[in-house]
């Protein structure tokens, strides 16, 4: 720790700055992650002295931030992010909670194998950083043993089929299944350094690692994982408040889940009309899927028309509807290596040198994709979406410190505003064609139907009497408690998607509780803030002002980014 993290006569910028180089020095992945330079050949310590480190200097510094006094309205919104993220992540840590994590989403595993997608891979430094960071591999899983093997003995671990089922993702990550292939050796393959006996060395020990690791999962801790795959209520409501930056009435969410749900059913009807006049949304869907000129076959094919939608869409939000600097302008649409299911975005290097992009992990088996469903994922992931957001944040050096731009995030402000800007594309008219309106609120109604069954399911609340969104318009299981079964089977009826994607839904609601309604509970803040903000300026609100403001205060929690506007 730096002399500099515990000056509490230093201002909070200087604190969150000086904040952002001690973490990368014990977590160079978050370094690589946030493109931060100067650690892509070190490797994360997973062990508990690792965590222990990572979590004496969060409460340094968020001691130090309390003792600050902002110097502006800007560092007040600074001072305030800071403050709610790094709590949060110290109650978590101190629940036993951040430790023990282990999802088919998100856990340290997934992080060692992940960070490899984002190195530099051009010239002797970057292949020489890989080369490191593989020899790391074995040593950073051996921690990680530690650490989960500790846990366990507290009492903290998670589901045992979030166990099994990672355990089953590291198979496919090391060759054994599916059609991927080994990822460490595919990795070498791809950068051509197939003959570097050195290089192939450590990535077969890499492989051979997380093929143990996985054994480890299946082995020792799915033994000890809980039966129940629910958290019950005490546990969901630290991690909602985590994932949303906001404390909710998780009962009165639910309930405004279905109501939600409900508008959207009525909206996707309506829409199924304007597509074959006298069907329903099946219907609708069907006649789609079956038209030659609306598919599209291949896997770089669709990549392809991904890439070409993104950079026509950045050409005409930009200098229009937002204000976008020159280098984030570039994205870039990408196949993720690994065959797990699910799309997301990473930011770029704090120089630009590596792009934002938009990964895509297909599961096997998928080779053809139909665009009508996914121009809504496209404005969702880039622009207006992810890639305006965080880039654009990434880029304001003026006006936020090094924390804001590179480390802060919080799911309810982040996903919140991507579904919001979905919505957004709507209003400004560029979802026109009914079809890519009726993806949009497909996409808008398997969101609501998260906030249903992610929280139905964790808290085994009881499914309402009087609901009616069952096919045909037929109740769902009145009366009864919500279970895994019961949550894969409404997913099934309310999300129109390959079974297999449907099926990683559910179980990353389960391992993940909090953050599947994030989406749908953000843009729901996101929409309320608007409408305080135009409510109060009247004939002077301006929307493009409007996001340009919320958009310069960077990622921060939901009840922050409500206190900030307050302050437009």
């Amino acid at each position: 720790m730096t002399q500099t993290t515990t000056d509490q006569t230093r201002t909070v910028d200087a604190l969150c700055e000086a904040y952002v180089v001690d973490y990368c020095a014990l977590d160079p992945l978050t370094a690589t992650s946030i493109g931060v330079a100067g650690h892509d050949h070190e490797m994360t310590d997973y062990s508990p002295a690792g965590f222990d480190a990572r979590l004496a200097l969060a409460r340094e510094v968020v001691a130090a931030v309390e003792a600050a006094t902002p110097v502006d309205d800007r560092e007040s919104a600074a001072k305030d992010a800071f403050l709610e993220r790094t709590r949060l992540e110290i109650e978590l840590e101190e629940a036993g909670v951040n430790r023990s994590r282990m999802s088919v989403l998100w856990s340290p595993l997934h992080e060692v194998r992940g960070v490899f997608d984002l190195m530099p891979t051009e010239g002797e430094e970057a292949v020489a950083a890989i080369r490191a960071r593989l020899e790391a591999v074995p040593a950073a899983l051996e921690g990680l043993r530690v650490t989960l093997s500790d846990e366990a003995r507290r009492g903290h671990v998670v589901a045992a089929r979030q166990y099994a089922e990672v355990a089953e993702q590291v198979r496919r990550w090391t060759g054994q299944v599916g059609d991927a292939g080994d990822f460490y050796l595919g990795l070498v393959d791809r950068l051509g350094l197939a003959d570097d006996s050195a290089m192939r060395a450590a990535a077969g020990a890499a492989s051979a690692a997380t093929a143990s690791f996985g054994l480890f999962l299946s082995d020792e801790l799915e033994p000890q994982g809980r039966e129940k795959e629910g958290v019950g209520r005490e546990v969901y409501a630290l991690a909602s408040r985590y994932f949303l930056g906001a404390e909710v009435d998780l009962d009165e969410t639910y309930a405004w889940g279905w109501a939600e749900l409900q508008r959207l059913s009525d909206l996707m009807q309506a829409t199924a009309e304007r597509i074959l006049p006298g069907s329903d949304v099946d219907g609708a869907v069907a006649h789609l899927d079956s038209d030659p000129d609306r598919v599209v076959h291949g896997r770089e094919e669709f990549r392809q028309w991904m890439q070409a939608l993104a950079d026509r869409t950045i050409e005409a939000m930009a200098d229009v509807h937002f204000d976008i600097p020159a280098p984030v302008r570039r994205i870039e649409c990408m196949l993720a290596p690994t065959n797990d299911g699910g799309i997301y975005y990473t930011g770029p290097s704090e120089d630009f040198e590596r792009p934002g992009r938009m990964w895509w992990s297909v599961p096997d088996g998928i080779e053809d994709f139909h665009p009508w469903r996914e121009v809504t994922t496209v404005f969702h992931e880039g622009v207006p979406g992810h890639h305006l957001q965080v880039a654009q944040t990434a880029y304001r050096s003026d006006a936020l410190n090094r924390w804001q731009r590179l480390m802060c995030w919080c799911s309810g402000h982040g996903e919140g505003w991507a579904l919001y800007a979905e919505r957004l594309m709507e209003e400004l008219g560029f979802l026109d064609d009914p079809a890519d309106l009726l993806g949009m609120l497909d996409g808008q109604s398997m969101r609501a139907a998260r906030v249903i069954v992610d929280i139905g399911m964790h808290l085994e609340l009881t499914i309402p009497e009087d609901n009616r969104l069952g096919a045909g318009g037929t109740a769902f299981h009145p009366g009864e408690t919500w279970t895994p079964d019961l949550g894969l089977e409404f997913m099934r009826l309310h999300c129109r998607m390959d079974d297999e994607v449907i099926q990683f839904e559910v179980k990353r609601y389960l391992g993940l509780p909090g953050q599947a309604p994030s989406y749908k509970v953000g843009e729901r803040i996101w929409l309320e803030a608007r409408a305080e903000v135009q409510q109060r300026q009247g004939d002077d609100f301006d929307l493009k002002a409007f996001h340009r403001a919320a958009l310069d205060l960077g990622s921060l929690g939901l009840d922050p980014l409500r206190a900030a506007l307050g302050r437009l």
